[in-house]
C-alpha cells in the first residue's frame, strides 16, 4: 500500500460557506495540494495549535491528547485512507500500527499538530483529488526566498485592493473567535449571514 506524506500548509475560509474552512495539506516531496473543507471548530483547533496559542482550558482535542497520554499510548501517524462520495476518510494509528482508530480527517490532523505526528495519504486519493497550483511545475520547488517576497508582494496588493463588508466582517469574525470572543462573533456571524443572503 502506497502512502504519501504531507504536511499542514495552511487553512482558508471557504467560499462555499461561511462556516467551513479548506485545510491545505501539501505532499512533502512534490507541490501537489490537497484541498479538505473541515468545520470551524476544528479549524480553529488546528489553528491554535500551529500558532502556538494556549487555551485557558483544554479543547476537546487537547483533552483527547491527554486520555491518550494517561493511557501510556502515542499516536504514530495518521492515514488518509479512503475517498467515499466526495468524503474522505482517516485512520489515527496508535504505537506503531499496533492499534488504529477511524476518525474523520479534520480531527485526526487536530491531534497530529498536537503530536507532531506524519501526515500520510494513499496515493491513489492523491492521484485522484491533488491539485497542483498554477504556476507550480511538478518537480519544481520554488525557494523559500522566493516564496517569501512573492507573499509580501501579495500583501502589498491586498492592502490596497478595496474590500467589501463582507470580506471586512469575515477579517473581524476570525479574530472574534481567536480571541475566544464568541458573543461577538455571534453577532459579526449574523451580520455577515444578512449580507450575504441579501447580495
Amino acid at each position: 500500500m502506497d502512502k504519501v506524506q504531507l504536511v499542514v500548509l495552511g487553512l482558508s475560509a471557504s467560499p462555499a460557506s461561511n462556516s467551513a474552512y479548506a485545510l491545505i495539506l501539501k505532499e512533502v516531496d512534490g507541490n501537489r495540494r490537497l484541498p479538505i473543507i473541515i468545520g470551524a471548530f476544528e479549524a480553529q483547533a488546528i489553528a491554535l495549535e500551529m500558532e502556538g496559542v494556549v487555551p485557558p482550558r483544554p479543547m476537546t482535542h487537547d483533552l483527547l491528547k491527554n486520555v491518550v497520554d494517561s493511557f501510556g499510548s502515542n499516536l504514530s501517524e495518521i492515514y488518509v485512507n479512503e475517498l467515499r462520495e466526495g468524503t474522505f476518510y482517516a485512520k489515527l494509528i496508535f504505537d506503531d500500527g499496533d492499534l488504529e482508530i477511524d476518525a474523520r480527517p479534520s480531527d485526526a490532523i487536530a491531534l497530529a499538530v498536537r503530536y507532531n505526528a506524519p501526515i500520510y495519504v494513499k496515493s491513489e486519493i492523491l492521484d485522484e483529488t491533488g491539485l497542483i497550483p498554477q504556476g507550480e511545475e511538478p518537480g519544481i520547488d520554488e525557494s523559500d526566498e522566493d516564496a517569501y517576497l512573492r507573499n509580501q508582494k501579495q500583501q502589498q496588493v491586498d492592502k490596497h485592493r478595496p474590500r467589501t463588508k463582507a470580506e471586512l466582517l469575515q477579517t473581524q469574525l476570525e479574530k472574534a473567535v481567536k480571541d475566544e470572543n464568541y458573543e461577538k462573533a455571534a453577532q459579526l456571524r449574523d451580520e455577515l449571514r444578512k449580507i450575504l443572503e441579501s447580495s
